[in-house]
């Protein structure tokens, strides 16, 4: 059982908590002195085993004069990290570990094969089904699997390094089974490169073969159809039509330019003629020798004019027959020029001829040059096809050649090589004794201190009333056993270990009675002293004034109150402890749940519900000695539980009073109601007891002195609520079956 308190009425006692570790301290030390010798007898009698490393490093492996021409490290791919955690898979996968277990016979060990040398109590797990049974596995998986747990394969971070760890009992075994396994990778590389050269060969010989008739018969077309279609090949890598076209196209514009310039010269010739111009600027006329020699004889004339002018008349024979010469000569250039005109018209008309010739020349070359076209492009895929089989023949012949050579001379250079072969380790890995015994030691110091500070922590014993509780009177509780005065320590024990409780109880039961009229004189004497006016004196109340209910009627009220804790003060003695019995019981019949706290020195509530008084109590649980579960016992005449006085020593109990508080509110969050009996305790003892909904029962037996003052004293120290209960006069209901009725 659990303590349950409010936040915030109850904190935790750090120095309390803590304080537990130096009161167990002896167990602490003994459990972690107990599991650090088990730890260490454990890792000395442990079989050692030791553990091998190689390492490989996965790259090319290929030398500059033996690759292939055309190619370089370059060309080739470099294995990324998802590549290196491939080659660790094929390095442990179970081909090469059978390859490995093969060599070394380790099918023979013990170590690998768990049937050659089974212990007893192997057998007998497998017997009961405890362990399955090893002859039901075939012998090269149990070899395998223990292959498997001993091996360790992993790539060494930021590098392209594969580490190969192996452990066993023997360090040789375990540094030849690491190597082998390296050297069965590198060789299982170098027979799947042999591998793949050999199938390489076998799939190009044939390829080579086929294509080489191939590209013959691609050829054989190709000339074909240059012979069937006749197409020449001409200048500039062209078919014959294609650049007789174009020389053709560049006469036809010669001609066309031809034709045009003398057109424009007979044209321009005719102009100057028909517009009586000088024909000195027409080129035609200037070339022409006839005229030249014309304009100079012209020239000539118009010159003798001119002189014979300085002395003859315009009418003079001789100057007449010169003008005559001059306008026939000017005939004969008319007549020249005209002659030109007619010459440039023929130019231009022949021009024109060839002109059409040369177009229709064009024209049939047109037509001849698109069939040529189409051809080409026929005769273009032929060649296409016949150069593309030749380059994939050429290709397969030069990769045929190299693969050839690797396999004939067996040349297979492995993309990995053996960096650090394992050696034979000379100390073992496993057992550390002293990292596992310092491990165990500081694990079970500490699992041990958690463990005290939280069975502390749940057992209440580590709680403290808060600041804002509402237990703030931190006077000593009523219990008998709170009272260690000085002559408590000097009764003898002659009565067992209760014998200063008794002691304590005997001076409860014999309270000083100090007549009525010495106190009221004392009061007077008080008074009159003061100068004030005497009141009238109040009748004090007594059992009759209070009102006196049985057993039924207590049970009732409680129950109908719904009242959480119940305190009973029982002047008279251990007699009149019966009626918080009794109570307890009726309401525990009612059907709730319901608790009797026995806090009397004697054990006289609790006594007759259990049948003894050797049970762990409340003492106990103030003393730290139980927990909650320990001291809570069912009542064997009802339902209710009760928690007895206990067996430990009151007055160390009665040093943890500050405690009370915290118990009784951990109670009533539990149970429905807590009875508590108090024995004759006063109106300051019973204050821790005190919370919300509490009922205050004086139980009686007879109506003396005794019971008055003490129902007056609970009345003027602030409990008016107080109510009489007798037990006299009970009877009992049904017993529970199988159970017997007590009181």
């Amino acid at each position: 059982m659990s303590v349950q308190s409010a936040a915030a009425d109850v904190d935790v006692d750090l120095r309390q908590l803590f304080a537990s570790l130096a009161r167990n301290w002896l167990r602490i030390v003994f459990v972690t002195l107990l599991v650090a010798g088990l730890a260490f007898a454990f890792a000395w009698l442990a079989t050692p085993y030791y553990k091998a490393t190689a390492k490989l490093e996965i790259g090319s492996r290929e030398s500059e004069y033996t690759r292939p021409p055309g190619t370089n490290d370059d060309d080739k791919p470099i294995l990324d990290e998802q590549g290196v955690a491939t080659q660790v898979q094929i390095i442990s996968s179970p081909d090469i570990l059978k390859q490995v277990a093969t060599k070394l016979n380790l099918d023979k060990l013990p170590e690998f094969d768990e049937t050659l040398k089974m212990s007893s109590l192997g057998r007998v797990l497998v017997l009961v089904g405890l362990k399955s049974d090893p002859f039901d596995i075939p012998p090269d998986e149990r070899v395998l699997n223990a292959m498997h747990d001993k091996l360790n394969v992993y790539a060494v971070e930021k590098t392209r390094a594969i580490a190969i760890e192996f452990a066993s009992k023997d360090p040789k075994l375990a540094a030849a089974v690491a190597n082998g396994i390296a050297e069965a990778y590198i060789a299982s590389k170098g027979d799947a490169k042999l591998e793949s050269n050999a199938a390489a060969t076998n799939f190009l010989a044939p390829e080579i073969a086929d294509l080489q008739n191939r590209v013959r018969d691609a050829e054989a077309k190709v000339a074909a159809f240059r012979a069937q279609s006749d197409l020449l090949m001409g200048g500039n890598n062209s078919v014959l039509p294609t650049q007789q076209l174009s020389e053709l196209s560049s006469e036809l514009s010669r001609v066309r330019a031809s034709r045009a310039a003398a057109e424009a010269s007979a044209e321009s010739v005719r102009r100057a003629l028909q517009n009586g111009g000088s024909l000195d600027s027409v080129p035609e006329v200037l070339s022409s020798e006839l005229i030249q020699r014309l304009r100079e004889r012209q020239v000539e004339l118009r010159a003798n004019i001119a002189d014979l002018s300085t002395t003859l008349l315009d009418n003079h024979p001789r100057i007449r027959a010169l003008k005559s010469q001059l306008a026939d000569l000017d005939g004969q250039i008319r007549n020249e020029a005209q002659k030109i005109i007619r010459g440039l018209s023929a130019q231009a008309q022949t021009a024109k001829a060839r002109e059409d010739q040369l177009i229709a020349d064009v024209n049939t070359l047109k037509a001849a040059s698109a069939r040529a076209g189409e051809q080409q492009v026929q005769l273009d895929a032929l060649q296409r096809d016949a150069n593309v089989q030749r380059q994939q023949l050429e290709s397969y012949m030069a990769s045929y050649n190299a693969v050839a050579s690797r396999k004939d001379r067996r040349y297979s250079p492995v993309a990995a090589s053996l960096i650090a072969q394992a050696q034979v380790p000379s100390q073992p890995y496993f057992p550390k004794i002293g990292p596992i015994t310092g491990a165990a030691a500081a694990a079970s110091l500490l699992l041990m201190a958690i463990g005290t500070l939280l069975g502390e922590l749940f057992s209440g014993r580590a709680m403290r009333p808060s600041a804002g509780a509402r237990f703030t009177d931190i006077e000593q509780v009523a219990m008998p056993a709170a009272r260690t005065e000085p002559v408590v320590a000097e009764i003898e024990d002659d009565h067992g270990p209760f014998a200063p409780y008794e002691a304590a109880m005997a001076s409860e039961r014999r309270p000083e009675r100090q007549p009525p009229i010495a106190q009221n004189e004392t009061f007077e004497a008080d008074t009159v002293a003061a100068g004030q006016p005497m009141p009238e004196p109040e009748p004090k109340p007594g059992p009759s004034r209070l009102g006196e209910i049985d057993v039924d009627k207590a049970a009732e009220k409680l129950i109908a109150s719904g009242a959480a804790r119940a305190i009973f003060v029982s002047p008279e003695g251990d007699e009149a402890a019966a009626s918080a019995v009794l109570v307890a019981r009726e309401v525990s019949d009612a059907g709730l749940r319901v608790l009797l706290l026995d806090l009397t020195a004697s054990g006289a509530a609790s006594r007759p519900m259990l049948d003894s008084s050797l049970f762990p109590g409340i003492t106990n649980l103030l003393a730290s000695e139980a927990q909650f579960s320990d001291v809570i016992h069912p009542d064997l005449y009802s339902d209710a539980h009760v928690i007895p006085v206990g067996t430990a020593d009151p007055v160390r109990a009665m040093r943890a009073a500050d405690r009370l508080p915290i118990i009784m509110q951990s109670l009533t969050t539990a149970y429905d109601l807590v009875v508590v009996e108090c024995g004759p305790a006063d109106a300051q003892g019973i204050g821790r007891l005190v919370g919300d909904g509490t009922e205050v029962f004086l139980s009686m037996l007879e109506a003396d002195d005794q019971v008055t003052q003490a129902a007056v004293k609970l009345i003027e120290n602030g409990y008016p609520d107080v109510t009489l209960v007798t037990p006299v006069g009970h009877e009992p209901g049904d017993p529970l079956p199988g159970r017997r009725s007590a009181a």
